[in-house]
């Protein structure tokens, strides 16, 4: 044997960030946790009751490599109600989440050497996905415009060796909206220099004072440069089921179909009929977890304006990403003082992309007692007082 035992490109990627600071908190029930990105409600009863029929009937088997047809006939209808037409037999592929589909998407498109264009601060696993691929990152900093990926930034970025742009919107970690204005800008630079846009819109169901979420593949022509990354964790309440989609031109859906006959095989079938029940039978449970989280990102803003924290209001998703700086503590630093000093977990910023430094992810998908609690605590701290419980 000659080298390393490990693949090179594998051991150059780090831990999740958030993973760490989850580490820290299980099996502890005096922390409160902001941190883990996940709804604090159960999954809606009429879909794991649908699950629990279909396990009594023994339906246990692989489904077909693409996914329940009768569910992807589901989501191509509620992709029509967002302005998108995708053929429901080979323009729509179940995958195990969200993020097995992006990183299946990532293998099919990229080449060593073809540039990525992201949009930071971004979700944890883009990035080490790309760099899978052996394709070179280009990160765009958000945090001069409100954290809003801008066309004009972006045009700034590209090179001759540009091929993917990667969007998240609602976004993880700061719950911004990119505005349909800005995104038909960005659409047609996309369609301008002839690049791929991946768009994470799993949190499009959770968005606020009746906003509507716009995806940037219902702008005209952009069915051919658009992958639509969705899934049922957050709105649904289904982290656990590993359930999602993607949606795009069918050239490129049978190619990333390939990649996932070998990886994957199918989603639990389980869950299929799961998320096929919430989108025939569970929009008014979503609705109510909607409002929930809205009156949460109230409180929260609410709290930060009191403690002197400014921050950007979240138009979706249930994040929040307020400005620390003024503690003259990183986003590291911080996050780990809260913790072991006054037991609330966030994630530092610098989890998301350099320019998080400064701020800290606060996932308010939880209790309003903890919350209310964990802005106390996290009051007691800025003040340079001891947690008094």
């Amino acid at each position: 044997m000659t080298g390393s035992r490990f693949s090179e490109k594998m051991l150059a990627i780090p831990p999740s960030p958030i993973r760490k600071f989850f580490d820290l908190i299980i099996g502890r029930d005096d922390i409160i946790s902001l941190g883990v990105g996940e709804p604090d409600f159960p999954t809606p009863w009429c879909m794991r009751e649908e699950a629990y029929y279909h396990l009594e009937q023994g339906h246990t088997s692989y489904t077909s490599n693409w996914g329940l047809l009768e569910l992807r006939e589901a989501i191509a209808g509620y992709l029509r109600g967002y302005g998108m037409e995708y053929d429901p037999k080979d323009e729509i592929l179940i995958t195990v989440g969200v993020s097995e589909g992006i990183d299946s998407v990532l293998r099919t498109i990229l080449n060593p050497g073809d540039e990525i264009l992201v949009s930071e601060p971004c979700y944890v696993s883009y990035q080490p996905l790309a760099e899978l691929c052996g394709a070179k990152l280009v990160r765009l900093d958000t945090s001069a415009d409100g954290f809003i990926p801008t066309a004009e930034r972006i045009r700034e970025k590209l090179t001759p060796a540009s091929k993917v742009l990667m969007i998240c919107s609602p976004n993880n970690p700061t719950g911004r909206m990119i505005p349909a204005a800005e995104l038909e800008k960005i659409a047609a630079l996309v369609q301008e220099h002839d690049l791929w846009v991946l768009s994470d819109e799993v949190y499009c169901e959770l968005v606020y004072d009746g906003r509507r979420h716009v995806s940037i593949g219902s702008f005209p022509g952009m069915k051919r440069h658009t992958v639509v990354l969705n899934g049922f964790s957050k709105a649904f309440a289904m982290t656990g089921w590993r359930i999602g989609f993607t949606a795009a031109d069918r050239e490129l859906v049978h190619e990333m179909h390939k990649l996932h006959q070998y990886s994957t095989i199918c989603a639990p079938i389980m869950s299929q009929y799961a998320a096929l029940e919430g989108l025939r039978h569970g929009a008014a449970e979503v609705e109510k977890m909607r409002l929930s989280y809205q009156q949460r990102r109230n409180l929260m803003m609410k709290g930060f304006a009191e403690m002197g924290l400014p921050v950007t209001e979240p138009e979706g998703a249930f994040y929040i990403f307020p400005d620390i700086r003024c503690t003259g503590l990183s986003s590291e630093k911080f996050a780990e003082k809260l913790i072991r000093e006054y037991k609330v977990a966030v994630v530092p910023g610098t989890a998301f992309g350099a320019c998080g430094e400064g701020f800290v992810r606060c996932c308010y998908a939880t209790e309003i007692g903890k919350l209310k609690e964990a802005l106390r605590r996290m009051a007691l701290m800025l003040a340079g007082k001891p947690l008094d419980v």
